[in-house]
This record gives structure tokens, sequence and C-alpha cells, in this order.
């Protein structure tokens, strides 16, 4: 990442589906930073939500909108016509998935192809990034890392949901999207981020934090089990730098186009992955308490190993992890005891100091200056 690289977004009309989520509000903190018009849809937050800490009902222009419905979409997208699109919003969790599998693939595989959809119908130029997950790979167990080329599939429906989204994203390129129309499009698949801000159920930091707040032990299932933990900024630094290479090459109508307007993995290196032991035990390390294992409930199929290749995204765009394992959790974890310092009653306390020096540390970590 060079200085500079993110200016293209300053002034431009960015849209991101799914902006009241974790990692849609960390994306739009980042955007409003760059300057960027930044327009969010999606349903409305949770409580507690970084959303609400980060005061975007304010900062941004809000709009509670279902993606399920591409009715819905038609008109709003054909009246802004934005420069860009961060396409996040989703049913992000797998074991929710075997609960609600009708809503995880209503969300989204048709969720993706309204937003593509819509897109088609108003026929406007823009640069489109969607965020599917190294999910959705078909794992075999095998101890490798994914590559953008490998077979798509999923044993549990979040998985396969990604899959087929991946496989509409890939449709709508090759059919309407292709080089030399005015829309550029491609997929980024991240691994597990934490940061800040979290607190879906069922994830491993929020889960952490509840308890640790409660004083009560961790419950862990499977500490043995490796992800591609990374901090959610170095994801959406992938994602930025995704958008302004399509855009740039898209508005040179440069033969990179073709590379571009592809899918890229956004994870740490393969060789200090760790597991969710190694994890947990780092984040006591920030916040001292307990945990224990507990057994994995009923049949709910989860892949002991996951792992990400990235020489695609370091090659074609000079994309690196900037955060080791230790400082990703540092910084996750200084958030949480900050909000949890600032929490007064029911009210939501105010993060946005915190979530933009955290921006800032990384992006001076990502020039080469840290």
């Amino acid at each position: 990442m060079n200085a500079g690289e993110f200016d293209i977004y300053a002034g431009k009309r960015v849209l991101v589906t799914g902006h009241t989520g974790f990692k849609g509000a960390w994306l739009c903190e980042w955007l409003l930073g760059l300057g960027a018009e930044v327009h969010g849809w999606a349903l409305p937050p949770v409580v507690p939500s970084l959303f609400t800490s980060l005061n975007h009902i304010q900062r941004l222009n809000h709009r509670i909108l279902d993606l399920q419905h591409l009715v819905e979409l038609k008109g709003p997208m054909a009246e802004l016509r934005p420069d860009f699109i961060f396409h996040l919003a989703a049913q992000p969790l797998v074991r929710l998935s075997y609960c609600q599998p009708v809503l995880t693939f209503s969300t989204n595989v048709m969720g993706t192809a309204h937003v593509l959809e819509a897109v088609r119908l108003a026929n406007f130029p823009c640069s489109i990034v969607v965020v599917t997950t190294d999910k959705c790979y078909e794992n075999d167990g095998r101890e490798r890392s994914f590559r953008e080329t490998d077979p798509l599939g999923g044993h549990d429906p979040y998985s396969a949901s990604k899959a087929a989204a991946e496989i509409v994203i890939a449709a709508y390129r090759d059919s309407f999207f292709a080089n030399g129309t005015p829309v550029a499009l491609a997929s980024a698949r991240a691994g597990n981020v934490v940061g800040g801000g979290d607190w879906a159920d069922d994830r491993l930091v929020p889960d952490c934090v509840r308890a640790l707040r409660a004083g009560r032990p961790i419950a862990v299932r499977n500490p043995h089990y490796t992800r591609p933990w990374q901090h959610v900024l170095e994801s959406l630094c992938g994602y930025l730098l995704l958008g302004a290479k399509l855009e740039e090459a898209r508005q040179a109508e440069s033969p990179e186009l073709a590379t571009l307007a592809g899918a890229f993995n956004f994870g740490p290196p393969p060789e200090i992955q760790r597991n969710v032991g190694d994890l947990v035990e780092e984040v006591l390390r920030h916040w001292p308490g307990t945990w224990e294992q507990t057994p994995p409930e009923g049949e709910l199929k989860e892949a002991p190993l996951l792992s990400l290749a990235i020489d695609k995204a370091r090659d074609v765009l000079g994309w690196e992890p900037r955060w080791d394992f230790e400082q990703t959790v540092a910084q996750t974890m200084a958030w949480y005891v900050e909000f949890t310092r600032r929490v007064d009653g029911w009210a939501e306390p105010e993060m946005i100091d915190v979530t933009q020096a955290q921006i800032a540390a990384y992006t001076e970590a990502a020039l080469g200056q840290a």
C-alpha cells in the first residue's frame, strides 16, 4: 500500500451494504476518514452494535433495506448510482445457518444476485467488491492453503451459500460485466476476522468478552482447530485496495482489469496461523480470566483446519498483512477494555476516537512507517 492509493475514494459515492454489521461499520468509518460520501443499506442494527458506538446514524447516509427483495433495491440503486459498491450484507454465522438454512441461502445467494441485478438494470459505471468468505472452498480436511482456483463447496448451509454466491458473482461478471462494460466486479474471500465492536453470538472473541465481563470461564469447543485469524482492518485494507485498483483499471480500460475482476484471498501468512486455544490464551493476557473446554454441541460439522494462500493479493494488489497475531489481539482487546471502562448503565459508549486511532495506527503500519 502506497500513500495516496486510497485518494480515489475522496468525494465519491460509496455504497456499503451491511453497514450496520461489525465489518461494515469498520469499513464505513475508514471511508468517512478518506472523505467518501458513504451510503449504507442494511437491516436495523442489533444491540449492542459498533454502528451505534460510532454514531453512524448521524454521520453517514443510513437506509434500512432488505436485500432479499429486489423490488426494494431497484429504485434506490438507480437513484444513487454509486461509484463504488462494497457488498457485505449477509447472514455471517456458520452455526446459525444450521438453524436458519433457508434464510441463509436467501440472504447470501439471492441478496447478492439482487444487488448485482439492480446494478445491471440501472446500467451505470461503477466498481463492485462482493465479500464472501474463506469457507466457500470445498474443504476436504487436508492440510493445505486454499487458492482462488480451488473448487468451491460447503458442508454447512453457510459455507454452501457463500460458494453459491461466488458462482452468482462469476455468472454476472461473465454474462453482463465483462471487460469493456461500465461495471468492474470482483470478490474478496477473507478469513476469521477479529476486532473491537464485534458482538455477534457464537463468535470466539465476542464470546470471550461476554464471559470475561460476566466473570465466568470462557467456554471453548475445539481448542485445537486452526483458523486464519486476522484483524478486521487487514481484510478491509484488501477490499479498499481491490476496489481502488478495479476502478483505476476500469477507467483506463486497462488489460489488467481481466486479472483484477476475479476472486482474491485475504488472510494471515499460512505459516503463522494459530489455533483456537492460542487465541483464547492471548486474549487472557490482556484481560485475566480462565477458560474451559466444553463438548461440541450435537452433530454440527466444523472444519478442523482453514488456511488461505494469499500470493495473488500480494502479487497483483501489493497487499501484505501488517499486524502479527500478538498485535492483532492486543488492538482488539484494547478496544473492548476501553468500551467496558466507558460503559455507563445501559447506554452504549461512543467509540469514535478509539476506532479512528486504530485505523490511523494500521494505516501507518501499512505505509511502512511503523
